[in-house]
């Protein structure tokens, strides 16, 4: 059992972040935000999959005016993505979104913050300070407008990771998220998330680590720019995973360089591999080998595909020879082992009936859809 870390709880929309709430999943929207009717579309397709909470960039005035637009037709709750510009920040806020992401590394007049503090808090929605390494301020420059140019600011010389030693990666990521901090703080401002990604893992880990035992916050994990979707996924089950496991993160967001429909999924498979998310099917599935008696994979792949419209919290075996086949399928709310052109089906532990081959998927999803769910 994990044991999650206390922190603040906030809404967000229609849904609680931190304290006792459930490990939220996240994504950004990747259409034009300006074209509403597809980024309406692509929210309504990420709803469907599960997706808790979704964030539209906002590069320009255009896009702050869209999402007024988008959020009467959605119902999940909508972030607006800030850089550079406050002025965008406050035009979304006008158009009733649910909440900011604010960089500190983009935006770092303290007038520019504390007028969106002020909007953000005449309308009590939440502010996320977004840490990234890709955008940290200059080395000694925080919170300071002009100085070093982003090229030669001095932040890939720190070193990376863990170090006690000098000055790090680790230490100006939570110096600057801790400047921010301070600025919502002294206006009395408390409805904060805090985000501190970067893409080596060890630096991402460490700087969560590090501001956890520091600030009340809920934190927003993520391993930012992880890579295409099997790389990157890989990449952020192992970041995030090592954080969720120890009761570290609030709600997540998996970052790849693919659809947004793939990061949902592989956040909620990092979720459920934890055992912190109830929601929807999981599915037990033999690798295969030359033991087996069925195409596995195939089947496998295609219940997987069907599942993924299932809400109930249990859990599906596809299994392919007599190994471990009868034992995984009896564990299951609902199994099936592979024989001969046969197939066995369980049902929480019991042996329903056989099957031939050709039959296996429909009779598997029939008696999921059967399965009554207390």
């Amino acid at each position: 059992m994990i044991k999650r870390r206390v922190s603040q709880k906030i809404r967000v929309g229609n849904v609680y972040v931190g304290g006792d709430a459930p490990i939220s999943v996240q994504t950004m929207t990747k259409t034009d935000t300006r074209d509403v009717k597809a980024t309406v579309k692509q929210i309504h397709e990420l709803t469907e999959l599960g997706c808790d909470i979704v964030r539209p960039a906002v590069p320009d005035k255009e896009a702050a005016v869209a999402l007024g637009l988008i959020k009467k037709q959605i119902k999940i709750p909508l972030i607006a993505d800030i850089h550079f510009h406050h002025e965008l920040a406050l035009e979304a806020i006008k158009q009733g979104v649910d909440g900011l992401r604010l960089n500190p590394g983009n935006i770092r007049d303290p007038q520019k913050v504390t007028s969106v503090v002020k909007a953000a808090k005449e309308r009590q929605i939440p502010i996320r300070i977004g840490v990234n390494f890709g955008s940290l301020p200059p080395v000694g420059q925080i919170g300071k407008t002009r100085g070093k140019h982003r090229l030669a600011d001095g932040v890939n010389l720190l070193s990376k990771g863990k170090n006690n030693d000098t000055y790090s990666v680790v230490d100006h990521m939570v110096d600057t998220a801790l400047w921010e901090i301070s600025i919502l703080e002294s206006l009395d401002f408390d409805l904060i998330k805090v985000s501190l990604k970067a893409f080596d893992v060890d630096t991402t880990v460490e700087s969560y680590r590090r501001l956890s035992k520091i600030v009340p916050y809920p934190l927003h994990l993520g391993i930012t720019e992880a890579g295409v979707a099997k790389a990157g996924s890989i990449r952020s089950a192992i970041g995030l995973g090592i954080l969720l496991y120890e009761g570290i993160g609030d709600t997540i967001r998996v970052s790849l360089s693919d659809d947004s429909k793939e990061e949902i999924d592989a956040g909620i498979n990092i979720l459920k591999s934890l055992d912190l998310r109830k929601q929807g099917t999981t599915l037990i599935a033999c690798p295969s080998c030359a033991r087996a008696d069925i195409n596995v994979v195939a089947l496998a792949n295609k219940v997987d595909e069907l599942l993924k419209s299932c809400d109930k919290n249990i859990k599906v075996a596809v299994m392919g020879c007599e190994v471990n086949g009868p034992g995984e399928a009896k564990d299951a709310d609902v199994g099936i082992a592979g024989g001969v052109g046969k197939a066995v089906i369980f049902i929480k532990g019991q042996k329903k009936r056989v099957v031939d081959e050709a039959d296996m998927l429909s009779a598997l999803m029939e008696e999921v859809d059967l399965l009554e769910v207390e």
